[in-house]
């Protein structure tokens, strides 16, 4: 049985003051404790963040790295830092990172890697725009996608990366994919995950779906065979919104 996984994606948005404030508010309520959490904050907010979690079940994520330990890469975050920091886990190649950042599918790889090497747990997006979707090869962006993430991956390695669908149409922009849609789709990358690793991968790896989820439409997603629990973004940031998704 998979753990279901509610990862909150705070992106560029709270300074420390008001991240401690949203993790206070966020730890008032009664969580679902069949339900992983994860807060992926901004860099500057990662060491403060950790200090309030401690002692919860939440887990600290953030939204990037290099994948090298060190080196002359100003501006970039290394995997030994995020693990001296207490981070677990760490979003790799979200869209926003592949289209304004020059992200690609070769990078995402070495992310996942490097990543896996210090013991970081990756949550690796993927996802077609909306001109794909209407082209009807959303299915074949998708498959290139994760076949190239998973690039000399081990299939033992499977139970600690977690992969985020994220219809690119859908990020910001109110739109959600049906539930039917998300849980195809989620449902096409678990049978590829199966045809490379074999049944017993996929059906541990975990799915999530990140496409503007809110408190009402993470019922029925969470209902869906296949979907395993969501990445969230403008719904984590507030604490009664996030609240009401990891308690579905």
């Amino acid at each position: 049985m998979r753990t279901p996984i509610i990862a909150g994606n705070w992106k560029m948005n709270n300074t420390i003051s008001q991240s401690l404030q949203l993790v206070e508010e966020i730890k008032s309520y009664d969580l679902n404790e069949r339900v992983e959490v994860v807060l992926c904050v901004p860099f500057t907010n990662l060491q403060e963040v950790k200090k309030s979690i401690e002692g919860t079940s939440i887990k600290l994520g953030a939204q990037n790295m290099h994948w090298e330990e060190s080196g002359a890469y100003t501006g970039e975050i290394s995997p030994l830092m995020l693990k001296e920091l207490g981070v677990t886990y760490v979003i790799i190649g979200h869209s926003e990172r592949r289209q304004y950042f020059n992200e690609t599918d070769e990078t995402v790889n070495k992310k996942i890697k490097a990543a896996l090497n210090h013991e970081l747990k990756p949550i690796v997006c993927v996802g077609e725009t909306l001109e794909e979707r209407e082209a009807n090869i959303e299915k074949d962006i998708v498959r290139k996608q994760v076949l190239k993430a998973f690039d000399d991956i081990e299939g033992k390695e499977i139970k600690d990366i977690v992969i985020a669908y994220e219809p690119i149409w859908a990020i910001g922009t109110g739109k959600t994919a049906s539930s039917e849609d998300a849980n195809d789709m989620i449902g096409f990358i678990r049978k590829i995950i199966g045809e490379k690793y074999g049944e017993e991968e996929k059906n541990i790896i975990r799915i999530q779906y990140g496409g503007s989820v809110k408190p009402s439409s993470i019922k029925e997603l969470m209902e869906k065979s296949e979907i395993d629990g969501a990445l969230v973004g403008g719904a984590s940031l507030k604490a009664e919104d996030f609240h009401k998704l990891i308690n579905y």
